[in-house]
């Protein structure tokens, strides 16, 4: 799944440098043999975002921008990798996230599915595992044909330096209720782009979730 991923954003453009952080030895021996570069960080991360910052750091390089790709999507797509390239090359960009609309009603309402609610410009404005926005006119059946739904897709882009200073932030109460890291970012006023991909995401996350995805391969 690893060298999957790995090579998914070796098609991406824009890309100057791909590097794999774990703490796992059995990661690095894999990613050793596929040729990838890797870089062993420390096992107490809470988050693939301070993992990246600890990489960042063991690396030394002066880049203007950092994405993280979680190694359990093997399925990301590099337009995707593309969009956030783009918003992260507006000036004003702190971090860069993706979007995708909720075609299906039960989407809405699966705590599992983060949804997320943004600004004219596509700035975030919350995110949740409830549905947002709640449809006061309608019955909740009805939802999804009266209102608009987005599925956050978990895939991050950071300016280098804001990056560093998102890792050295406490938890927040909001990130601690949602168990969403990203709520601790707004909590302490840090922006978050969107960008709407219509490409479809598969995580990985279980065996089960491994069984879904064969037919796909």
């Amino acid at each position: 799944m690893i060298h999957r991923v790995y090579e998914q954003v070796q098609k991406a453009k824009g890309i100057h440098q791909i590097l794999i952080a774990t703490d796992n030895t059995k990661i690095e021996h894999e990613v050793r043999r596929f040729g990838a570069e890797v870089v062993m960080t420390m096992p107490e991360h809470k988050s693939g975002t301070d993992r990246c910052a600890e990489a960042l750091q063991e690396v030394y390089a002066d880049f203007d921008s950092v994405i993280n790709i979680q190694g359990d999507e093997p399925f990301i797509h590099p337009h995707q990798i593309e969009q956030l390239i783009a918003v992260l090359q507006n000036p004003a960009t702190q971090i860069a996230s993706l979007a995708r609309k909720i075609t299906l009603p039960e989407d809405v309402f699966d705590p599992s599915k983060v949804k997320v609610v943004f600004d004219k410009h596509k700035k975030a404005l919350y995110f949740s595992r409830n549905p947002i926005p709640f449809n006061r006119q309608e019955e909740k059946e009805n939802w999804l044909a009266h209102s608009e739904y987005y599925l956050h897709v978990g895939i991050y882009g950071y300016k280098a330096s804001v990056l560093q200073e998102i890792a050295q932030l406490p938890q927040s109460k909001l990130e601690i209720s949602e168990s969403l890291e990203q709520l601790r970012w707004l909590e302490n006023g840090f922006s978050i782009h969107m960008d709407v991909t219509e490409h479809e995401t598969y995580g990985i996350d279980t065996p089960e979730d491994l069984e879904k995805i064969k037919n796909l391969l």
